[in-house]
């Protein structure tokens, strides 16, 4: 991959995750409303306090990749967070999976572009 485009896709990454995660703890991106399960299931994670681990690996990551220092871990961490919202707008909220699938293409990108990382691990 070219390392210029490379470049642009990790900072684009980091930044979306960055802002979604301190949007975690400052809320100044309004949330939009769920119903039934979507709700249900979005209540517990923030009642058990999962979203703020979430939220705290969000912010890690985020600038990991945008200071490309251990990005190529926290890309791979951050791959569980884009299947799991992917997964969690395709089952409950299929209205909302734009976003997720965003994230999902971008880690996808980015995991692609660290790949000399990871041949260690896979050889």
């Amino acid at each position: 991959m070219n390392s210029k485009v490379f470049m642009v896709l990790r900072i684009l990454l980091g930044i979306f995750v960055l802002v979604f995660g301190v949007n975690k703890f400052a809320n100044f991106l309004p949330m939009p409303e769920l119903a039934g399960d979507a709700a249900a299931y979005f209540g517990a994670l923030a009642n058990s306090k999962t979203l703020m681990l979430v939220g705290i690996v969000e912010i890690v990551a985020g600038l990991a990749l945008i200071l490309n220092k251990y990005g190529a871990l926290l890309a791979l961490i951050l791959m569980s967070i884009s299947v799991n919202a992917v997964l969690f707008h395709a089952v409950l909220d299929p209205g909302g999976i734009g976003g997720a699938a965003v994230l999902l293409i971008l880690n996808i990108a980015v995991l692609f572009g660290y790949k000399d990382h990871y041949k260690a691990l896979l050889s």
